[in-house]
């Protein structure tokens, strides 16, 4: 959508609480003047707006902030003549005034939300003309004693982005009392919502239920059947739930919300307290902001294999918006997206071959990798490891990719081999914030980059590319811009890959510990000892606790196993709680969950869980 839909609705919303707020004090103003009429003013709105009385009576002078250029004041002037009852403005950015002449007595709180719904703050002038009130510059965020120059304005900040970490970043800010810009030059809501988690999510899930209908554990019991997949009307329900999703999480939370101006367009630095934005719809707006949070995300690295930019290759976004499964889907990627897609083509139909350039999962434990491309292998997913596309053509509707061990042949090819920060044309140098050398922000536990006045959050910072660890950054982003001191601790982040069997990791793997130079103690249980996959018929996989030599304490767990993403969540509380592998084996877990998986594994480090009942007391 290029505007915000409902601008005339939230700007009523906001008039109707002024108004209602103001109506007592306009009701005695009634009764003194005795309900009295003034002639509305023919002076145009260029022009002075009549003599003394008229201006007393018929007119409102209003000191405007947060102008920086002649344009500000003309889209403040046209925000004002949409006011109840104003029939002129006129806007002077050299003075930050605004003269507001109208029929009848203006109401001074209705004036100024329009002004704010237009991203400004309006302050009613006692005495006319009014000296413009002096920039502000850039403040340290610890300086406090700064605060007063606002003289009653709120803290403005601007939000480049509008994924998850800039959404709650702005919603969080605004709850503190922070007027917010929200700039944003595509799609509202970001990756997740609208090319990444949701609708991978959906198309995962589909392909689990063709996969169950055309294999099941219990095929002898239920008859198997070839399933018939329409990918148009999957690829219709998927992106309804998508639409609905990013309407009620995104799009109606900006229009309800009267303290976030939403500005349609492409930002970039001017200097470490301006921005330039170049608006869609034509035109460019000058933003200078008290904070600032960069929150653009991340795109698909596209790999330099000869020949492969001249070729239709898909990106993730291209094969999720696919209307057709490919007989033969080929991918260069041996991670995340790489092998979830991979798979959902598979169970949709496709014959799919991985050019992985290590193994898969290269660097988890090489237990993941080892199950996951067995898992795939039964389900005749092709995985060619430590294998290289040196060259990629195009012809006749065919993919060509040659590499060491010959040519590989797919109607499609999906190339999903990580992904970059979107940091590229921010100018961020002419704000004096620093980037790693994958382009990559790059911010200390608070968020703050090299410049104390800017923050980033999510894919486009030197964080995990996870949308909870983007809003969580976000949260806490808006919370120290606004004067607070909260950090982010990903010491026991949980991570979850959506192939079946899932992978699910939180903590230290063992090498990663070693690295750290902490000694280890761990344990492995494969499925074949907890009850919950005995009772599915399937015992795919294993759970691995990793514990701290000597005093047994728990510090990381890697679990591949069906849904083994409910599970995570509980080892990473007991990681976070510094438990004990002793404690964890002493808990009360549930029969017949695959979390109980968790306890049976504490148990090996003490007892043959094969020697215990059923219940493993």
């Amino acid at each position: 959508m290029n505007q915000r839909p409902s601008f005339k609705s939230a700007l009523a919303r906001s008039w109707t609480a002024a108004i209602d707020h103001a109506a007592p004090l306009l009701a005695r103003l009634r009764s003194a003047l005795g309900e009295r009429r003034f002639p509305a003013q023919e002076s145009g709105c260029g022009s002075p707006l009549g003599d003394e009385a008229g201006r007393e009576k018929n007119s409102v002078v209003l000191q405007i902030v947060d102008m920086t250029c002649g344009s500000c004041a003309s889209h403040v002037e046209k925000a004002l003549l949409t006011a109840p009852g104003v029939r002129n403005a006129k806007v002077s950015y050299a003075e930050g005034t605004a003269r507001v002449g109208g029929d009848g007595a203006l109401d001074p709180a209705a004036l100024a939300a329009a002004v704010q719904v237009a991203g400004y703050q309006a302050l009613v002038a006692k005495d006319a003309p009014a000296a413009r009130p002096p920039k502000r510059g850039p403040r340290n965020i610890l300086d406090r004693d700064a605060e007063p120059e606002r003289r009653g304005a709120p803290l403005h900040v601007a939000v480049i982005g509008s994924g998850g970490a800039a959404m709650a970043a702005a919603l969080k800010a605004v709850e503190r009392g922070a007027r917010v810009t929200l700039i944003e030059r595509e799609t509202i809501g970001g990756t997740c919502v609208n090319v990444g988690c949701v609708p991978s999510k959906i198309m995962i899930r589909a392909a689990h239920i063709a996969h169950l209908r055309r294999r099941s554990p219990f095929d002898e019991g239920i008859g198997a059947s070839e399933p018939i997949v329409d990918r148009g009307k999957l690829l219709a329900q998927q992106q309804a739930r998508v639409d609905e999703l990013r309407r009620a999480k995104y799009e109606s939370i900006l229009e309800g919300n009267a303290a976030i101006a939403m500005l349609r367009g492409e930002a970039r630095f001017k200097d470490g307290g301006t921005l330039i934005v170049r608006m869609n719809e034509g035109g460019e707006r000058v933003v200078a902001f008290d904070r600032c949070l960069i929150a653009t995300g991340a795109s698909p690295v596209v790999p330099p294999i000869p020949g492969l930019k001249e070729t239709p290759y898909w990106t993730s976004t291209e094969a999720l918006a696919s209307e057709t499964i490919p007989p033969r889907l080929a991918v260069i990627g041996s991670s995340v997206v790489a092998v979830e897609l991979a798979q959902a083509f598979a169970r949709l139909g496709s014959k799919v071959t991985i050019l992985a350039r290590s193994t898969l999962f290269f660097r988890e434990d090489p237990a993941i990798g080892d199950a996951i491309t067995a898992a795939f292998r039964a389900e005749g997913v092709e995985v060619l490891e430590h294998t290289q596309a040196r060259h990629v053509a195009y012809a006749d509707g065919e993919f060509v990719l040659t590499t060491g061990a010959g040519e590989l042949r797919a109607e499609r090819l999906l190339v999903a081999a990580g992904r970059a920060p979107n940091t590229r044309g921010l100018a961020l140098e002419a704000a004096g914030v620093a980037v790693n050398a994958q382009g990559a922000i790059v911010i200390d536990k608070a968020m703050r980059t090299s410049n104390p006045q800017i923050y980033a959050a999510g894919d486009c910072a030197d964080q995990p590319q996870f949308v909870y660890v983007a809003a969580a950054a976000g949260t806490r982003a808006a919370i120290n811009m606004t004067d607070g001191d909260v950090v982010l601790d990903l010491s026991a982040m949980p991570a979850v890959v959506f192939t079946d069997p899932q992978v699910a990791t939180v903590g230290y793997s063992e090498a990663k510990a070693h690295h750290d130079g902490i000694e280890t103690d761990s344990r492995t249980l494969t499925l074949d000892n907890v009850p919950r996959a005995l009772a599915n018929f399937d015992t795919r996989g294993f759970i691995k606790l990793v514990a701290e030599a000597g005093s047994g304490r728990l510090i990381g767990v890697q679990a591949v196993a069906p849904e083994a993403g409910e599970l995570i969540q509980t080892a990473a509380l007991a990681i976070r709680s510094r438990m004990t592998v002793h404690d964890l084996g002493d808990q009360l877990f549930p029969y017949l969950t695959m979390v109980e998986g968790l306890k049976l594994a504490a148990q090996t480090f003490t007892k043959d869980v094969k020697q215990l009942s059923c219940c493993a007391g």
